[in-house]
């Protein structure tokens, strides 16, 4: 079989945690080819010194500007940027015919009241809202080979609406009575200097934040009602635990309990990238370190009430490793191109 040709490859905010983890992703990958790397700070830096653990592979290749225009030969282009940060560099690239995987939230909502509501700012592209596939991969498989935006879910709408989607949809879940708990490593903040998030402020501490409503509550809501038909009412929230990556979200509901199990192994019969465990084993953040893998356990606690427990790497399957997953489907390769379901242990 003779081999493919590669696909140039454009990854925005390179140094940061999702940047990182996504040109370590591309160094192994067999197709994307890593052209041009950018980001808002380090420009002009040599990346295999902003970024020591890619090693070699990272040799040679200098840190541009994010306002630079990548080569013409750039076929798709990650953007590992903050909300806001995106977009107009997302219309740029859409303009010149680059399939974008945007791991921001500029894109999430396709209605741009709703984000302006969510992130206090108007929407700076309204027009292109239309036109992105929200990329909660193993729902959106056949709008996803179509698309040339991508939306990139966020790391605790990934791991909560994997759960709760296909239980929706068959109608087994009381959508009003759905508590989501959900913790995650440090990583998911950013790699920016904050002081809340030093060692001395979170080793040995668990905190909650995020309240009275979280963003990712409103994209967990609105997405949840477009790809299951029914608009749930949450109560999330999220808490900041005291390790680098890894997210466990707890889910407390109400329905036929019976089914639960039974309807997301179902669902995801032949996905390699959700495991169903027996019913009532649970899963662990350490079970999915590295991977792009998301464990789901469910324990039923009586009659009409139970738990499901979601885990993912944040980094991974909540962020660089689904957008890989997305980009692989949008360009007619395996989804499990240059992606690894086996956890790094111990």
């Amino acid at each position: 079989m003779a081999k493919r040709k590669c696909i140039p490859v454009a990854v925005y905010g390179a140094t940061g945690y999702v940047g990182a983890e996504l040109l370590r992703l591309l160094a192994a990958h067999p197709v994307f080819a890593v052209r041009f790397v950018a980001a808002r700070q380090a420009r002009g830096r040599m990346l295999a010194e902003e970024l020591p653990p890619l090693g070699a592979w990272a040799e040679g290749l200098r840190i541009q500007g994010v306002e630079e225009a990548p080569p013409e030969e750039v076929a798709l282009a990650f953007l590992a940027l903050p909300h806001g940060a995106s977009a107009a560099i997302a219309a740029r690239l859409y303009a010149r015919g680059v399939r974008i995987v945007d791991l921001s939230a500029d894109f999430r909502h396709p209605d741009a009241k709703e984000y302006a509501r969510t992130y206090e700012a108007s929407h700076p592209h309204p027009e292109l809202l239309a036109e992105a596939v929200y990329g909660l991969a193993e729902h959106a498989r056949k709008a996803l080979a179509a698309a040339r935006l991508i939306a990139n879910p966020g790391c605790y709408p990934t791991a909560t609406l994997l759960a709760l989607v296909p239980l929706l949809r068959a109608g087994v879940l009381d959508p009003a009575r759905i508590v989501v708990d959900a913790k995650s490593g440090v990583s998911g903040a950013g790699r920016a200097a904050k002081r809340e998030l030093g060692f001395s402020e979170v080793n040995e501490s668990l905190r909650a934040y995020g309240l009275p409503r979280h963003r990712h509550q409103v994209e967990m809501e609105t997405q949840a009602g477009l790809l299951a038909g029914v608009r749930p009412q949450l109560r999330f929230v999220p808490h900041l635990v005291p390790m680098t990556r890894g997210m466990l979200v707890t889910i407390h509901a109400e329905g036929d309990v019976r089914r639960w199990h039974g309807v997301l192994t179902s669902a995801y019969r032949g996905c390699p990238f959700v495991r169903v465990l027996e019913e009532g084993r649970l899963p662990a953040t350490k079970h999915v370190l590295g991977t792009n893998r998301c464990d789901i356990g469910v324990v039923p606690l009586g009659a009409h009430t139970g738990v499901i427990v979601s885990v993912i790497d944040n980094l991974g399957k909540g962020a660089a490793g689904q957008a890989v997953q997305n980009a692989n489907i949008a360009f007619g390769l395996a989804e499990t191109t240059g992606l690894s379901s086996q956890a790094l242990w111990p």
